[in-house]
């Protein structure tokens, strides 16, 4: 939005702007922020930062935890759900290393930032372009509670079948069966209008939004699909969009997760990302002779990520819960394959995708509960790995399966390989393979190991909470 720090204070001047919210993403992915008004904003900022403690936002230990926070002045916008006018300024993360005031490393818009710079610096690619898929539910209502005497959780939504039945308020009918949500029309979409003042709000900040529209899951469960970008700027978008989001449902009463698994028995959640690329500003993914008209180049990246899959799902699928999604018959993939058309693949080529400008892949097991910036820098790291390397997806038996794979034999399942089938599955993968990432000094030995150490941590927990379905089937045996 600025070009220089004078050209931000003379705006913030100028537009009376009385509050300036500057943000970083913790190693979760979730926005952190530290507000000044507008007095306090000066051209210091620039060169000492705001002091913050790095250890609060899973970085680093406490004996090194003391960073600064600076504001990417071209990254700046106006907050309209703000009550007061405020800017909003994304950050990027600085350390004192030896007595000098440096980049963090392990910041992670910084290791989107490394992963461009690596892959252009590749010679391979100079144009990267991500498209996820953002699904999640709109609710009305979750409360949770647990303790050593009580385990409850209890989601509504007034869109969902059980509610067909409520007579103690008016009741208009239109509620939604279970796995019926796909494009539905409203009156039955009822988070149309939400969804629609969302969309607008966010081309309003310069996300560009493909379509929005209702999908499988029937208590409320929908899509926003975003315009292509490359990995910093997809990740900018990703976080933009998820604060809207919440924050315009909460004005609302509403709520939205994009928790992957929310409800047993309905479709869970995901962020597909699309994948397209290009050099010297030609696409280079067609080739109509090749299987699924896709070039050698696509296929390479095809095979980079496939061969590093199961690692991968470390960092795009981080949660417990996440596993709880990845299982068969629920439209989300759980083989390491690829295909034309096929949603039970873990990449699927779009069989609509028939020119240059149109042809790409999609890969599937993602989850919004991911850190974007991490997430598009793996997937990309891992794309390029292929390319260097050649990686024939083919050759190493992983497709092309132009079948619905969950309808294998038994035997046949098990000459495929699949996905993590819980967390510490997945944690165990990357332990095993992640110098792909390390490549170019992307990301760090550190970075992992303090993103290996939180998912052990909250697998732990988890593994040692007893689950109120164990009581209905243990407790009077």
């Amino acid at each position: 939005m600025f070009k220089d720090i004078h050209d931000m204070i003379s705006y913030v001047k100028k537009e009376d702007v009385k509050v300036i919210d500057l943000k970083v993403t913790d190693l979760k992915g979730t926005w952190r922020r530290v507000s000044i008004t507008s007095q306090k904003l000066n051209e210091s900022i620039m060169t000492k930062g705001i002091g913050f403690d790095g250890s609060s936002y899973g970085f680093s230990t406490i004996d090194k935890s003391d960073m600064m926070m600076v504001p990417d002045i071209s990254s700046c916008y106006i907050d309209y759900l703000s009550e007061v006018k405020t800017l909003i300024c994304m950050c990027d993360m600085y350390q004192i290393k030896d007595q000098k005031f440096t980049r963090f490393e392990d910041d992670p818009r910084y290791v989107a930032k490394k992963a461009e710079d690596y892959i252009h610096d590749s010679g391979e690619i100079d144009t990267i372009l991500l498209g996820p898929e953002f699904e999640f539910y709109v609710l009305d209502h979750i409360s949770f509670k647990n303790t050593n005497d009580h385990m409850e959780v209890k989601i509504d939504s007034k869109h969902a079948d059980w509610n067909m039945g409520k007579n103690d308020e008016p009741n208009l009918g239109h509620k939604v069966r279970n796995h019926g949500g796909y494009h539905l029309d409203s009156p039955d979409d009822n988070s149309y209008q939400f969804r629609t003042k969302v969309a607008l709000a966010a081309e309003d900040i310069n996300i560009p939004i493909k379509y929005h529209h209702g999908e499988n899951g029937g208590p409320g469960q929908v899509e926003i699909e975003v315009e292509f970008a490359s990995i910093r700027e997809m990740g900018d978008r990703s976080m933009k969009l998820k604060y809207l989001l919440k924050n315009m449902a909460y004005q609302e009463d509403k709520v939205v997760t994009f928790l992957p698994k929310p409800f047993s028995d309905e479709c869970g959640s995901g962020m597909h990302v699309h994948i397209q690329v290009k050099k010297q500003d030609k696409f280079i993914m067609f080739d109509e002779k090749k299987y699924s008209g896709l070039s050698e180049i696509g296929h390479y990246m095809i095979g980079g990520i496939l061969k590093h899959a199961r690692s991968l799902t470390a960092l795009t699928n981080p949660t417990t819960n996440s596993y709880k999604r990845l299982v068969p018959g629920f439209e989300a993939p759980v083989s390491v394959t690829y295909a034309t058309g096929n949603r039970s693949s873990v990449i699927r080529i779009p069989g609509y995708t028939l020119d240059e400008t149109e042809k790409r892949f999609e890969y599937r097991s993602p989850d919004g509960m991911s850190n974007p910036y991490l997430t598009y820098a793996a997937l990309m790291m891992a794309a390029i790995d292929g390319i260097k390397n050649k990686i024939d997806p083919q050759k190493l038996g992983f497709g092309p399966y132009d079948m619905n794979l969950y309808d294998l034999p038994l035997e046949k399942q098990h000459q495929i390989k699949h996905l993590p089938t819980n967390l510490i599955e997945a944690i165990d993968a990357l332990q095993k393979d992640y110098d792909y990432l390390l490549e170019g000094g992307v990301f760090t030995k550190s970075l992992l190991d303090s993103h290996i150490k939180k998912l052990k941590e909250e697998h732990d927990i988890i593994n040692k909470l007893p689950h109120p379905y164990e009581f209905e089937l243990y407790f009077n045996r």
